[in-house]
């Protein structure tokens, strides 16, 4: 699918003037990225953007010099050349093959909301099947609402004060350049039984340069509520996608939130997927990354209640020369929590994946249960796998385990099948399957898991013998 736009001259679809390289072409960027904003916007909000903007320019982007991006090189991104997605873009043509099947016209929702190369689509969107007083808009109509200083007002103490941007130049970034993106607010003991959509499709505009997309996601859950939100990436041609999503899960709340990254191989991915916990609720993040050429994502919990139960897992897919890179911290910073986090990685061509998970357990955390679990699987002897579990405890009644693993197929497990009857091929994908559906059965949204599975059908050699045999 091809976006066309019809502009004056030829800066207003690409955003600055000149191509966007380097962190200084960001910087000199944002002044004109201000102006274009509406004089409507919360002073605290503009406040947040140059406070953002400064410690970008003081960060610069990451090398492999530091040690959390030292086996993962953004040079595709630093060095690149990127415009801007502007306001008043024509509306996408009707051809909706980008558009992820779980999240397409026939899917059971609540609410859908589509944000085409980072702004949102009203042709595409639905807001039918709410209950009374949910609020799920853009952020940026959010603000322009009749009742937007109540909204601002709702929002504010949340949005850029979860996802840090001390340390984090890409939180800084989108912070900076943050334009649109998702509002999800579920009052006090409000159950949404459907689950909400979110979906964010890129697309290359005709005759511009590969756009830089910064998707801002504001989830908050009252206390005693309940939803389920699916958030989806897709896309095709060369762009940046930045995102960052907070998500607030109040106490005794119920959260299930996944995350399908179905990214171009030629698109870069760079998200961060910050939880706000409190007392006696229960939030769940299945992270299915499967498409983008280079692949970070950081995933930030902190339990700051007691009696929290917090689920963190996910998946990953690589094939050719995909880089997957995973961020983890976990923060129990309050006693009688429990945090279960398993990750699985498919690594196939001369894909290569890193993951990095710490459990922190902070002073007087006691009675903290914690398990954290990374398995790979290398289907080539090209593939490489990079994992390192970590554990810090401060506090001397807990029980805390983590572990991974990096290997291929079991030979036995491949002749016992092939004993049977099998065919090696078929054996070799049916045991690969049975790897990485290991987490996606633990999805609960019928339409995703199933959408996945058949996925994973699709991309196994042999995957009708597969289906026949599960």
């Amino acid at each position: 699918m091809t976006v066309t736009t019809e502009t004056p001259d030829s800066t207003t679809a690409a955003g600055a003037p000149t191509a966007l390289t380097g962190a200084a072409r960001f910087v000199a960027d944002f002044e004109l990225f201000l102006r274009e904003l509406p004089a409507s916007e919360p002073a605290t909000l503009t406040a947040l953007r140059r406070m953002a903007i400064e410690r970008f320019a003081t960060l610069g982007f990451p090398t492999l010099r530091q040690e959390a991006w030292r086996q993962t090189n953004v040079s595709a991104i630093s060095q690149g050349a990127f415009g801007r997605a502007q306001p008043g873009s024509a509306e996408p043509a009707a051809d909706l093959s980008l558009l992820d099947p779980l999240v397409g016209p026939s899917g059971d929702t609540a609410a859908r909301l589509v944000f085409v190369n980072g702004l949102l689509s009203k042709k595409l969107s639905s807001l039918a099947g709410l209950p009374e007083g949910v609020i799920v808009a853009s952020l940026a109509e959010a603000l322009r609402m009749p009742d937007a200083a109540d909204i601002a007002a709702k929002i504010e103490p949340w949005l850029g004060q979860l996802a840090r941007f001390d340390d984090q130049p890409f939180v800084a970034l989108n912070t900076a350049f943050l334009s649109d993106g998702a509002l999800v607010w579920v009052p006090q003991g409000v159950v949404v039984e459907q689950p909400i959509h979110v979906h964010y499709v890129s697309a290359p505009v005709d005759g511009e340069l590969p756009l830089a997309v910064f998707p801002r996601n504001l989830f908050v859950a009252g206390e005693a509520s309940q939803v389920t939100v699916v958030e989806a990436y897709s896309g095709e041609g060369c762009y940046f996608n930045c995102a960052v999503t907070e998500l607030v899960a109040g106490p005794g709340s119920v959260v299930d939130h996944y995350k399908i990254q179905r990214e171009s191989l030629e698109a870069s991915h760079i998200a961060t997927f910050q939880v706000q916990a409190d007392r006696s609720c229960t939030p769940s993040s299945h992270s299915i990354s499967i498409g983008g050429g280079l692949v970070r994502n950081d995933v930030i919990a902190v339990l700051d209640g007691e009696g929290i139960n917090c689920t963190l897992n996910g998946l990953y897919l690589g094939e050719g020369k995909q880089v997957i890179d995973t961020h983890m911290r976990v923060e129990h910073a309050k006693p009688h929590c429990s945090s279960h986090e398993l990750y699985k990685g498919v690594l196939d061509g001369e894909a290569r994946a890193v993951f990095s998970g710490l459990i922190h357990v902070h002073p007087g955390a006691q009675k903290t249960d914690a398990k954290q679990s990374n398995r790979n699987l290398l289907l080539s002897p090209r593939a490489v796998a990079n994992s390192n579990p970590q554990l810090e405890i401060f506090a001397d009644d807990v029980r805390c385990t983590h572990g991974s693993t990096v290997g291929q197929l079991d030979d036995d497990a491949i002749f016992y099948l092939r004993s049977r009857g099998i065919g090696e091929e078929a054996a070799r994908s049916l045991l690969t399957y049975a790897f990485a559906s290991d987490v996606v059965e633990r999805i609960k949204v019928d339409a995703v898991r199933k959408d996945l599975e058949e996925l994973l059908f699709s991309r196994l050699p042999q995957g009708e013998v597969v289906r026949q045999a599960v």
